[in-house]
């Protein structure tokens, strides 16, 4: 049997503290009305019931219109983050091809090895210490 089988056969009631925090999401337009029902596997006739009920919004003579583009706007916004991060480092990983670059030019034409790693004797504090 599958979640939404158990989900379906079993009766479940929610806190209003949790009902209030979901209407409180939507409201902040954080999570829309199927993404609530999707993330808590709920009805959306019960989405509605509690935005009816506990929505800080007047409630005499008010229909519920949801925009239907408000997820697919949220995830071209998250799309186009992407983009720009990706950008970013490739921009960063440039740089760095760049520099590694100038250090190889440093070492073939002028003969000083940047690279080169220095020996340096550990810190007191980094090494063991005898056992007593």
């Amino acid at each position: 049997m599958d979640t939404k089988q158990l989900c379906q056969s079993v009766s479940r009631s929610f806190s209003e503290e949790f009902k209030r925090g979901r209407v409180k999401e939507y409201e902040k337009g954080s999570l829309t009305v199927l993404e609530i029902c999707e993330l808590y596997n709920v009805g959306t006739t019960n989405v509605y019931r509690w935005i009816r009920k506990y929505s800080s919004y007047p409630r005499r003579q008010i229909r519920i219109v949801e925009m239907a583009d408000s997820s697919t706007k949220k995830i071209k916004e998250l799309h186009d983050r992407i983009k720009e991060l990706e950008r970013a480092v490739g921009q960063k990983q440039l740089n760095i091809d760049y520099l590694e670059k100038m250090i190889d030019l440093a070492k073939s034409e002028l003969g000083v090895d940047v690279k080169k790693k220095f020996d340096t004797s550990q810190s007191i504090g980094s090494k063991k210490s005898p056992k007593s």
